[in-house]
């Protein structure tokens, strides 16, 4: 399934008779940018007050999504991965990891246990500012 980052921009309550203005970002599944556009408004439709737009809708890739209920963060982990061709010659290929976590010491140790078992380096990690990450439906 393909994933687009979406990033808001709108007025939400933020107290009482106190609108403000915010700017989030979401991470939303879907098939095309008209299709997860639509799911993102239905999931923050409640939270609107006022004005409301979608500056960008990028199409995003990763390799794997690292999730843990507890945690309130998101970090992208960037992982060489390492294979030896029968030649004896060494490739490597850069993959993101989109990883959960509440502190970037939490993310590099989930994103260390989900590489486990492969051939990799990992290369940096660094939170994103993706509030939420929204799933299709089945």
């Amino acid at each position: 399934m393909l994933f687009y980052e979406i990033k808001v921009n709108y007025q939400r309550q933020t107290g009482e008779d106190n609108p403000g203005n915010v700017k989030e970002t979401y991470l939303v599944e879907g098939l095309t940018p008209a299709d997860v556009e639509k799911r993102l408004l239905e999931h923050i439709k409640p939270f609107i007050f006022g004005d409301f737009e979608m500056p960008s809708c990028t199409k995003k890739q990763y390799f794997e999504m690292v999730t843990s209920p507890e945690a309130d963060k998101w970090y992208k982990g960037r992982v060489e991965l390492i294979t030896i061709e029968d030649s004896g010659k060494e490739t490597r290929k850069t993959v993101s990891l989109l990883v959960q976590a509440t502190t970037a010491a939490h993310a590099m140790k989930n994103l260390t246990q989900a590489v486990n078992g492969y051939d990799c380096e990992i290369v940096s990690i660094a939170r994103t500012p993706i509030m939420e990450v929204i799933r299709a439906v089945d």
